[in-house]
C-alpha cells in the first residue's frame, strides 16, 4: 500500500471518529434537554455494592407522584449536598409533593428525616469509576488542550494539499 493511501485512510479515519464523537455529543445534549437527563457522580459509597462510590449515573428529573418504592432517586436538600438513595416508603403529602423516606443500600438505619418532595431525579443506570476520569475531563486545563488537538487532527485532516507531480517533476506536454 502506498504511503499516499495510507495517510488518505488514517485522515479519513480520524475525521470518521471526529464525526462520530461530534455526534455522540449533539445526541447526549437533544437528550439532556428534552427529557431533562443529566448525570451525577457518587462520592461515597452509601449505595454500594449496587453504586460504588466513583460511579457516574444518568439520572431523569420525574414528578413525585411517578416515585415507586425501591426505586433509586436524588433529592435535592436545600444549603446542602443533594443525597441519592433508595426509596423504603413513600406517603402522600400536599398535592402532587410526597413524603419519601430513602435509605443507602449500605447503610444500616434509613436517613434521619423524611424527605417531602413534589420531583426527584430517578437513577437509570450507573458505570462504575466513570465519575472521577469525568471530573479530571472537565478541568480548564484538560478542556483547552483537547480542544487544541481536535482542533489540530481535522486541521490535518482537512488541509488542501497540492497535486502529486510526476517523479520527473515534469508536467506532461498538451
Amino acid at each position: 500500500m502506498s504511503r499516499r493511501r495510507l495517510r488518505r485512510g488514517l485522515q479519513e479515519t480520524v475525521l470518521n471518529i471526529a464525526a462520530a464523537g461530534g455526534a455522540v455529543c449533539i445526541l447526549a445534549v437533544v437528550c439532556a434537554l428534552l427529557f431533562n437527563i443529566t448525570l451525577i457522580m457518587f462520592k461515597t459509597g452509601s449505595m454500594s455494592p449496587a453504586i460504588p462510590a466513583g460511579s457516574l449515573a444518568v439520572v431523569r428529573e420525574i414528578p413525585a407522584d411517578e416515585i415507586a418504592v425501591g426505586d433509586v432517586v436524588t433529592v435535592d436538600r436545600p444549603g446542602k449536598l443533594p443525597i441519592t438513595h433508595r426509596v423504603q416508603s413513600i406517603a402522600p403529602a400536599d398535592g402532587t409533593m410526597r413524603t419519601i423516606t430513602m435509605k443507602g443500600d449500605a447503610n444500616t438505619e434509613a436517613d434521619p428525616a423524611p424527605y417531602v418532595v413534589e420531583k426527584v431525579r430517578l437513577v437509570f443506570w450507573s458505570v462504575p469509576g466513570l465519575a472521577h476520569p469525568l471530573a479530571a475531563a472537565a478541568n480548564p486545563v484538560v478542556l483547552g488542550a483537547t480542544t487544541v488537538a481536535v482542533s489540530a487532527l481535522v486541521t490535518w485532516v482537512l488541509w488542501p494539499r497540492s497535486p502529486r507531480r510526476g517523479r520527473t517533476g515534469q508536467h506532461a506536454a498538451a
